[in-house]
């Protein structure tokens, strides 16, 4: 990520508008990793965690998703429904339509396979705990792209003065964060 910031850094020579762009681009970079890019095997294993529940069509798989990992993770329906179909292909699911929608649940196959595949992607290591360095569904992530957007709100509608005090407390809060990591 250190391309993506201006040269200067985060230093005290940086003007108020140099920060803001730096922090835009943070908020952008936070929101591409953070955001809905997970591997296929994800999307899989999240299939079928949530249909050893109960029996679920797509838009409820793709919200019950988006619900459990915090709102970091929002697979599109090009990335479900075709899951979906391959799990029904391989027999592990069942497709029953009603009011135009299709429920899928799980054969026994279905079942035994969500039983091998683990925990779900957002249970591995990532709830409260604070998960592992780097990982997309832990807290701190959500946190920056959370800050990043109410500082792009105040500099979006805020006045000349609340400008200033959004950069005195982002420039806190930096080096609040720095301390942390200098304590042993």
């Amino acid at each position: 990520m250190s391309g993506s910031f201006p040269a200067g850094g985060f230093g005290p020579g940086m003007t108020a508008d140099g920060m803001w762009q730096a922090f835009e681009q943070l908020r952008s970079t936070f929101e591409k990793r953070v955001g809905t890019r997970m591997g296929r095997g994800d999307v899989r294993a999240a299939v079928l965690a949530l249909l050893a529940e109960k029996p679920m069509h797509g838009y409820q798989i793709i919200r019950e998703i988006e619900e459990r990992s915090g709102g970091s993770w929002k697979p599109s329906a090009g990335s479900v429904y075709p899951t979906l179909q391959l799990l029904a292909d391989e027999g592990l699911l069942t497709a029953e339509e009603s009011n135009g929608r299709k429920t899928y649940a799980l054969t026994e196959a279905g079942r035994a396979e969500a039983e091998e595949a683990g925990p779900a992607p957002w249970e591995s290591g990532s709830g409260s705990s604070g998960g592992a360095p780097g990982d997309a569904f832990g807290p701190l992530p959500k946190a920056g792209v959370e800050l990043a957007q109410a500082a792009a709100q105040v500099r979006r509608t805020g006045t000349p003065e609340q400008v200033q005090q959004a950069v005195t407390v982002l420039d806190e809060a930096r080096r609040r964060l720095y301390s942390i990591l200098a304590q042993d």
